[in-house]
């Protein structure tokens, strides 16, 4: 019987400091996620070891016992702190479930993927970087409305009812907002105003998009104005509609263009893209997430149902992806 390692980061381990925005642990997951997973990959016909954050991993790197390990610890400050465990497992020889190092950086940084997505021609929103409101001037090629976000956040942190602005003052506000309380510059993008959808990516060569979500707000699904944020995560005005209420075509469209950006930045094992789709029918990927929410709050327990699976099972497929890409199975 196969050993897996799991590594995590828990929002009750986190030590809020001075200065800290209340969201600042919005990425890490809560103990009763961490104990589901851990059933689900049990109940798959494996033991599991739990090893937790960055620096446990590294105390224990000499004498680890693991044959994998599942990875959904966030890391710590910076924005390449997904990357920290991937690659300390990569340094140990340590095969380990999804994305590399490197893809980890990439996605985190919304710019930097946002110059991969436009290599690549998929369409995304026009954007610019504020780093410092004393030398902006312009928004340059950009229409308002606008929306502000941290350059390199997940977990929707930094975004509010605030973060959509109309004019140039509030633009500044919300940016210097931005820069001072996460200490990073500003993304600026164009906001697309209709309705929003995101799809799960399991698998490689190839890998399989998952059945579209759509995002509810307040009882719509044409959001116009309204958007996902961090206050909406766990409030009763946010659900999750799967199969999307959508024409095939588009729903076609926005499976491929989720594999095209899954394959851009060279996902493994299973991700996560997040769209908006204006009122003429055009989808935009907003982000990637290699390193996507397992809760069972989340999309992936209603996609796997929708195919016919359980939470266990679609967390064993994952699993099973990633032995069989470093010839374990």
């Amino acid at each position: 019987m196969k050993t897996v390692g799991l590594t995590y980061d828990l929002k009750t381990d986190y030590q809020f400091k001075a200065g800290d925005p209340p969201d600042a642990n919005a990425e890490f997951d809560a103990p009763s996620t961490v104990g589901v997973i851990a059933s689900a990959i049990k109940s798959q016909g494996y033991k599991v070891k739990k090893i937790g954050n960055v620096a446990n991993l590294l105390e224990k790197i000499n004498n680890l016992e693991v044959d994998i390990v599942f990875n959904i610890s966030e890391g710590l400050t910076g924005r390449n702190r997904e990357s920290q465990v991937p690659i300390i497992l990569e340094m140990a020889g340590i095969p380990f479930v999804g994305a590399d190092a490197l893809t980890l950086g990439l996605t985190l940084d919304k710019i930097m993927a946002k110059k991969i997505f436009i290599a690549d021609n998929i369409p995304t929103p026009k954007f610019l970087e504020i780093r410092n409101i004393e030398s902006f001037s312009d928004t340059d090629h950009l229409k308002f409305p606008l929306i502000v976000k941290p350059r390199f956040e997940g977990s929707s942190k930094g975004l509010s009812e605030n973060s959509r602005v109309e004019n140039s003052e509030q633009l500044k506000k919300q940016a210097e907002h931005v820069i001072n309380t996460y200490k990073q510059p500003a993304l600026i993008e164009e906001f697309i105003s209709g309705q929003e959808f995101t799809v799960a990516v399991v698998g490689n060569d190839p890998p399989e998009a998952l059945p579209t979500v759509q995002i509810k707000i307040d009882g719509r699904l044409q959001l116009n104005d309204k958007f996902y944020n961090f206050a909406r995560i766990h409030s009763d005005k946010l659900e999750y509609i799967c199969p999307a209420k959508i024409p095939a075509d588009l729903d076609k469209k926005i499976a491929e263009l989720a594999l095209k950006t899954y394959n851009a930045v060279e996902c493994c094992d299973f991700g996560r893209v997040d769209f908006r789709v204006d009122k003429n029918g055009k989808p935009y990927v907003l982000e990637i997430n290699p390193l996507p929410s397992l809760s069972t709050e989340d999309v992936f327990p209603l996609v796997a149902r929708e195919i016919g699976l359980t939470y266990e099972q679609i967390v064993g497929r994952i699993l099973a992806c990633a032995l069989k890409r470093h010839n374990l199975a």
